[in-house]
């Protein structure tokens, strides 16, 4: 094992040049009493990735007035030429439609967003973006392509495409596990 960073990230290379992370390593050794940890150790390092795109993601929209949250619902809205309901919306960003709720209540009290009646349905009303909330995001569209950018740095192309076909086979992984969990009760005993 050799140092990677003479940063605090903590990070070393096995023997074959790949990075991981000995803290996680050792606990995960501990965890499976010296069995195989090497599928603990990618969820670890996926569970990582996540959080430090989404810090940036976090930072960047903090910046400019709005959660994370109210960032992914205006950026929704964004490409909706009619607008969505609060339940396709909550649909897309995999929240409640309570938490949608209350982003479009932010986004609207900021002049982004506001209801309309749904001219398909006059029981249903929907959510658009306004011209201030193009103009907003227009606004943010440059730094996050430069943060990104920067997070990425060093990726080639066809590592960032491997990348996007790895983390969505767990997403589709993790799909069939909900799936198939709804006939059993706990996916860790091995007896469902």
């Amino acid at each position: 094992m050799k140092d990677v960073h003479k940063s605090d990230s903590g990070l070393a290379l096995d023997s074959d040049d790949t990075l991981y992370d000995p803290r996680v390593r050792e606990a995960m050794i501990e965890f499976t009493l010296g069995g195989d940890t090497l599928a603990l150790e990618a969820a670890a390092a996926a569970r990582s990735a996540f959080h430090a795109v989404e810090r940036l993601r976090t930072r960047g929209a903090q910046s400019h007035g709005l959660s994370a949250g109210a960032l992914d619902v205006l950026t929704r809205l964004g490409t909706a030429e009619h607008g969505l309901s609060i339940g396709d919306l909550a649909r897309a960003g995999g929240v409640s439609s309570r938490n949608v709720t209350g982003l479009v209540d932010t986004l609207e009290r900021d002049g982004l967003a506001l209801r309309v009646p749904d001219s398909h349905d006059r029981r249903s009303v929907l959510a658009r973006i306004t011209p201030a909330g193009r103009i907003w995001l227009e606004s943010f569209r440059q730094p996050t392509q430069r943060a990104m950018a920067a997070i990425f740095q060093g990726f080639t192309p066809a590592e960032m495409t491997q990348l996007r076909h790895l983390c969505l086979r767990l997403v589709e992984n993790q799909h069939r596990l909900e799936q198939h969990l709804g006939q059993t009760e706990d996916p860790a005993d091995p007896h469902h």
